[in-house]
């Protein structure tokens, strides 16, 4: 897989307009782009419009965790949409994992399409072992990513999202096939924001992470292209 294979952008803009701007700056260095919950709810099917008429690979990032039936339909029309990775919350459980599985077989056969990557969400990079606590988990966090992530792969998932700091662990706990995709990736010299538990792009990678996920440190910088284009730089070394 070649460097650039790794790198997905979030396009988490506040309009459709910019948006559509930074898939059109960064298309040729950047072929996955991630849609969360804030844009899709926004302008999701337009978006998605874009990405397909520039060919271009989707993670729809909806984090679904409901009933089994009702993730299992929401799975199916993903599916549908011929995008590229999903994701699940592994609280829902394994019920609902399995539900989900199938529910994007089944969408994607029915369309015509490859069944996406389908990725369980352990603990968000958001997150430290307090808050975890606070929830009511007890344990350490890493313990509990390495649950969550045997929980997915038992139900029928293809990886996890997941901080960089568990990723070396997961992948020898659960084999180099099990794809692991790291958000909360910032580059050295760059703000962390809200989230806790980072590294950097090249940390992520000899971390044993397939693909990282970079949303402000390239959206929001004064060349968005030239920044992504460092990232790249940074996973090729």
């Amino acid at each position: 897989m070649k460097a650039k294979d790794k790198l997905i952008v979030a396009l988490d803009a506040d309009t459709l307009e910019r948006a559509e701007e930074l898939v059109d700056i960064l298309s040729p260095e950047v072929d996955i782009f991630k849609v969360g919950i804030a844009p899709f709810t926004g302008f999701g099917e337009r978006l998605l419009n874009k990405l397909r008429e520039k060919g271009k690979k989707v993670f729809l990032d909806l984090k679904f965790h409901d009933i089994p039936n009702t993730v299992k339909n929401a799975a199916s029309a993903a599916a549908q949409k011929g995008v590229f990775m999903i994701n699940f919350h592994c609280l829902g459980g394994r019920e609902m994992l399995k539900a989900a599985a199938i529910g994007a077989k089944e969408g994607a056969a029915s369309h015509g399409k490859v069944a996406p990557i389908l990725l369980g969400v352990t603990i968000l990079t958001s997150m430290d072992e307090k808050s975890m606590h606070d929830l009511g988990m007890s344990g350490r966090i890493n313990d509990k990513v390495i649950e969550l992530a045997s929980l997915a792969k038992g139900s029928g998932m293809n990886g996890v999202v997941a901080s960089a700091q568990e990723a070396a662990k997961i992948k020898k706990s659960l084999g180099e096939d099990f794809i692991v995709v790291t958000p909360g990736v910032r580059p050295a010299g760059t703000a962390q924001g809200d989230q806790k538990r980072i590294v950097t792009p090249k940390q992520a990678i000899e971390n044993g992470a397939d693909y990282i996920v970079v949303g402000r440190p390239i959206i929001q910088a004064e060349d968005p292209l030239q920044a992504a284009k460092q990232i790249i730089a940074e996973i090729e070394e």
